[in-house]
């Protein structure tokens, strides 16, 4: 027989070590990275995603893609990594795939998930390793997650007729050379990707060269 009393979903004698006013302050510096925009403009819209979007579209894609090459990796993983991928640009900013600073994006990036799990409102004890095991590791799952954060902003460059590639100035040799190890781990996206650099450069959306 159901019963419309609502059951408890926490642990009293946990609960009364927790201050609500720290989980709602750390909750709103996660909403911080819907403030960061990045260069790639939303499909059929004249504005620009922002990385918390992005980390959805990540996540989702990653799931989609495990699923269909039925991968042998830990999903519960992959979607960590996805989750926590861009939270250190709360801090740090997005930066551009091809800016001459790229190299050393993580260096700040990483002071910014430190400052995050020690956060006291911060419930996720493993922030920091899962962040770190997507930004160094070689698991399949962060093999999996490199492949796909690179194939999202070059799907939506395709799909907006180049429009950030075209006003950064960015060229075919760049993009070829940031996708080319793709070829070994996922051969057909490769392909892909590949004859659509040829696509973009023809229709003047890549310079030539």
């Amino acid at each position: 027989m159901s019963s419309n009393t609502p059951m408890s979903l926490t642990n009293p004698k946990a609960v009364s070590t927790i201050d609500i006013d720290d989980i709602t302050h750390f909750l709103l510096e996660l909403d911080a990275l819907k403030r960061v925009n990045r260069r790639s403009y939303v499909t059929n819209t004249t504005r620009k995603e922002n990385s918390a979007e992005h980390s959805w579209h990540l996540a989702m894609a990653c799931w989609s893609i495990a699923e269909l090459f039925e991968l042998d990796i830990n999903h519960e993983t992959l979607l960590k990594m996805a989750l926590v991928h861009d939270l250190g640009e709360i801090d740090a900013g997005d930066t551009f795939l091809y800016a001459n600073v790229r190299s050393d994006a993580h260096i700040e990036e990483r002071s910014g998930i430190a400052r995050l799990q020690c956060e006291r409102g911060n419930g996720i004890s493993e922030l920091s390793a899962i962040w770190e095991a997507q930004e160094t590791g070689s698991s399949k799952e962060a093999q999996l997650l490199r492949v796909v954060d690179r194939l999202l902003p070059f799907l939506l460059n395709i799909n907006t007729n180049g429009k950030t590639w075209i006003e950064l100035g960015v060229t075919r040799t760049q993009v070829a050379s940031a996708h080319v190890f793709i070829k070994e781990s996922f051969p057909s996206i490769h392909d892909w990707l590949s004859k659509n650099i040829e696509y973009a450069t023809e229709r003047g959306w890549l310079i030539n060269a």
